[in-house]
């Protein structure tokens, strides 16, 4: 039976479409889920901001009756105005291993795509650096997190079947926790502290941390804004994240570094411990049980914790300030019992990130590609 193409336009559909990625996956030891709700709204033309300077189509791919794979098309124009192109996105990608499958779903993204004017189309990407981005290339076999996407390795295998070509790549680390805090970065810490008036910041309510969270992001639009794709947060955007995230934080694990004499944040590092076996038992659902693992694993000793965020003020970059993240940070990862980090994604060609891993026993064990095509 042939396929079928058909474009969301109801919260039934959508939610088919949340939960295809799910379903797909089901028994995956290394496949993370999403909780769909929240995978909702962020797909949600009334309930995400960023669709205040982004526009998005999203397709399923039906074939005997059975729902056999989902596309996203989004085209950020505030991104496009940034690095001065015209380029869509295509991103929420999910197939079965049939070509006839993927070849409708990506003719149907890039129609739309040239019926728009754009260009070229990349990805997988959503509408921010905060959404997920990146087809894993390498790692198939290591367990995913809940900042990045995993998929079955036959997904890049069709995206150069289809001409699509490396536009970028990121790694991530596993990076060791060590015993004890190296013994250069207590140096290099006190160092820096006294040199440019710099404080660490700790909190032990969350009250606290609001006044601090649009600061937080104004380091983060600065601090990232060189990085592939990325496109300035809005005040709308900042206060969503701030709302989504600021419950979750576990607050032993965040760090603010501050300027003295005007509370400026100059970095931050946010952890979390490892949550990926607890969405694996959520199963994309917080009620009625799946809050039950997930809380647990936020308040529990683990193994893994996730770098979840980490900025420097592009002006403080290079000058030691992550030595004071780590000299505060290291100690709460031995308390929890930690082996090691998940580094998150990092744009290989960003060699300052990758060094501040010299110091530690690492290994990079999983590398992801932002593919591209141009659209005639």
């Amino acid at each position: 039976m042939s396929v079928s193409i058909k474009e969301v336009t109801t919260k039934k559909d959508l939610k088919n479409f949340v939960k295809f990625n799910i379903d797909l996956y089901k028994g995956n030891p290394y496949h993370v889920p999403g909780l769909i709700e929240e995978e909702m709204i962020t797909l949600s033309k009334e309930k995400n901001p960023a669709f205040e300077n982004s526009e998005a189509i999203y397709f399923l791919a039906y074939k005997d009756n059975k729902i056999v794979g989902r596309i996203a098309g989004i085209i950020v124009h505030a991104s496009n105005k940034t690095w001065g192109q015209k380029h869509a996105r295509f991103g929420f990608v999910d197939f079965i291993d049939d070509p006839e499958v993927v070849d409708a779903l990506f003719h149907a993204v890039e129609g739309w795509a040239k019926a728009k004017g754009m260009e070229a189309i990349h990805g997988p990407m959503g509408f921010t650096d905060m959404d997920h981005e990146g087809m894993l290339i390498e790692g198939f076999d290591q367990l995913g997190t809940m900042a990045t996407i995993y998929n079955f390795p036959y997904y890049p295998q069709h995206m150069e079947r289809m001409g699509y070509v490396k536009d970028q790549d990121w790694h991530e680390f596993k990076i060791y926790i060590p015993d004890a805090i190296p013994e250069k970065h207590l140096r290099i810490a006190e160092i820096v502290k006294k040199k440019y008036g710099l404080k660490v910041l700790k909190f032990k309510r969350r009250k606290d941390i609001q006044p601090y969270a649009r600061k937080v992001f104004e380091t983060l639009n600065a601090s990232f804004a060189p990085l592939y794709g990325f496109s300035e947060l809005t005040s709308k955007q900042i206060d969503y994240y701030a709302k989504i995230y600021i419950p979750m934080l576990r607050l032993n694990l965040v760090t603010l570094i501050v300027r003295e004499e005007d509370d400026t944040v100059v970095g931050f590092g946010i952890s979390l411990p490892s949550l990926s076996h607890a969405l694996q038992k959520a199963k994309g659902r917080l009620f009625p049980f799946g809050f039950i693992p997930l809380l647990k694993a936020m308040h529990s000793k683990t193994k893994i914790v996730d770098l979840y965020l980490m900025g420097i003020l592009p002006e403080y970059q290079n000058k030691g300030v992550n030595a004071l993240l780590f000299c505060d940070l290291i100690p709460e990862y031995i308390k929890l019992g930690a082996e090691y980090a998940e580094s998150n994604i990092e744009l290989e060609t960003n060699t300052a990130v990758q060094a501040q891993w010299d110091y530690f026993k690492r290994e990079h064990h999983k590398t992801r590609r932002a593919f591209i095509k141009k659209l005639s």
